[in-house]
């Protein structure tokens, strides 16, 4: 007998979400995990100081609870420990001056705080935020299905009908449209173009990429329908719950288990094979949440990948790196502007045109001079993070290089075979360290402790954060969609009957929603 119906290679969320949707039909699954701890990148863990529980990674789960995946699996995760805290005011962003301007889950103070920064812009944002309402079906549709499906076909099929062939054409060419065009064309405000500016880069794209001003616009959507929430307990506790769901429905999840091989015979995945030589069989399917270059380079035997599929492979482009900075704080945060200590996620950047700069920068190989620093604030959601009065800070810096050329403010002398090192690396942290002391009164006597990831540190903890990629390849048009991984890729199936492809690299793209995951259990 096999050992399973599905093993499903990789614990991330996608991965999880499809063990435990194939569990709810009935199918044995056994999820393996390289590293010694499920989840992927939700991890939790005391990285600072004894007290403080940090998510070392992902944090805000505004995509997974508005997710079809949650709407079958919520109420189970839930009776398996799985909480969520949110706050009425996700984002916000603050200026080099100090000013600032605060979103919230409420659209009319939303509008009347735009309405204070210029003429109608409260109606302009109404109009925006309403384009994504009116056509949910449609963008969601194709941002959550599987493309090559009589689903989706039938939907654009009744999209052209109600529009009309060009007027469909139409739509579809308006969401190709950069982050800069969407902005300069919706909005009066420097102020409001800079709040939404760097949302962009949480899409793994710039403000100068196509199709980033309809991401901003969606993500817009989605934070006043959604808030920002986090895990109650740290992001950590949602793989726990998973792991317990997946028990409970008589699968496994199996931590320190390393593939090596995916077991192939007659031109269909058998099993898998584990570095220490063990061997799992399985009846029905191998489903792997990994990035190209694992799937087709490492685990698949070369002469299962035909020259195409290699040469594809090689081609597949990675995008920016990130980089993550944790604080322990003796106190919450006294910032010096006014109403920010509340906001979930709260970006410190020059603007519109400041974040263009530093995305260029990093697309070059340079450390940015001004990086865009998107500022988390879990102990303002989830006090239970760290002691009674004390606070925690969650910085991502997603415009760093995964390899450096040099620095644009010619201040870091950087590596000539361009590694990131324990020296650049805090030199760099101490770069944006001063930014954010500069909002913040009596920034360094609350410190208790500070710990950074590098680029090269996240890959080292997740092998699929290529180069400190956090998803999963490069998210441009032509390898997005129905291009992603590759121009010929059809929904989740490969070339070898019963081996599945999911995760990040995989449509609908990156981010904590479980899509591909899901896509895939519903049509297996």
């Amino acid at each position: 007998m096999a050992d399973a119906d599905y093993i499903v290679v990789g614990s991330g969320i996608n991965g999880l979400t499809c063990a435990a949707l194939l569990g709810k039909r009935g199918k044995k699954v056994v999820v393996l995990e390289r590293e010694d701890v499920a989840g992927g990148c939700m991890r939790t863990d005391e990285i600072t100081a004894p007290g403080y529980r940090h998510d070392v990674m992902a944090a805000t789960f505004v995509l997974f609870t508005t997710s079809p995946a949650f709407g079958k699996l919520g109420e189970d995760l839930a009776r398996h420990g799985l909480e969520f805290c949110n706050s009425e005011h996700p984002t916000a962003v603050l200026l080099p001056d100090g000013d600032s301007l605060v979103f919230t889950t409420d659209r009319d103070a939303n509008a009347a705080s735009f309405d204070a920064l210029a003429s109608g812009e409260g109606g302009r944002l109404r109009a925006e935020i309403g384009v994504v309402e009116k056509d949910a079906e449609l963008l969601f549709g194709l941002l959550g299905g599987s493309l090559w499906s009589w689903t989706t076909g039938k939907l654009l099929f009744r999209e052209m009908r109600r529009r009309g062939a060009h007027g469909l054409a139409a739509r579809l060419g308006e969401a190709m449209r950069s982050g800069r065009a969407w902005l300069e064309t919706s909005f009066e405000s420097d102020k409001a173009r800079a709040l939404f500016a760097p949302w962009v880069l949480h899409a793994g794209l710039g403000p100068e990429t196509a199709f980033s001003g309809e991401m901003a616009r969606i993500i817009a959507f989605a934070l006043e329908a959604a808030g920002a929430p986090v895990v109650k307990g740290g992001s950590g506790v949602a793989p726990a719950a998973f792991t317990s769901l997946i028990e409970e429905l008589g699968g496994e999840v199996r931590t320190g288990c390393d593939v090596t091989e995916i077991v192939t015979d007659g031109g269909a995945a058998r099993g898998v094979q584990l570095a220490d030589g063990t061997r799992l069989t399985v009846s029905e399917g191998v489903i792997c949440s990994v990035t190209p270059d694992q799937l087709y380079g490492r685990l698949l035997p070369d002469t299962v990948v035909d020259a195409d599929t290699r040469r594809r492979t090689e081609a597949y482009r990675y995008g920016k790196g990130d980089m993550q900075i944790h604080y322990a704080l003796k106190s919450p945060p006294r910032w010096k502007t006014p109403g920010l200590d509340k906001v979930a996620l709260t970006h410190l950047t020059p603007g519109l045109d400041g974040v263009s700069k530093a995305v260029n920068e990093c697309e070059r190989g340079m450390l940015p001079e001004t990086p865009t620093i998107c500022v988390g604030q879990p102990h303002a959601l989830d006090p239970s993070r760290c002691p009674e009065g004390a606070g925690i800070l969650w910085l991502q810096l997603p415009e760093v290089p995964r390899s450096i050329k040099g620095d644009a403010a010619g201040t870091i002398e950087t590596p000539a075979d361009g590694a990131w090192t324990e020296t650049v690396r805090e030199a760099f942290a101490d770069r944006v360290e001063a930014i954010l002391a500069s909002h913040i009164e009596g920034f360094a006597e609350n410190v208790v402790a500070r710990r950074v990831y590098s680029p090269a540190d996240l890959e080292a903890m997740n092998m699929n954060l290529v180069g400190g990629d956090p998803y999963g390849g490069a998210a441009t048009i032509d390898q997005f969609f129905i291009w992603r991984p590759f121009s010929n890729s059809v929904n989740h199936r490969t070339r070898v009957k019963g081996l599945y492809h999911i995760g990040a690299s995989t449509h609908p793209g990156p981010g904590l929603g479980g899509g591909s995951g899901f896509a895939l259990a519903e049509r297996l």
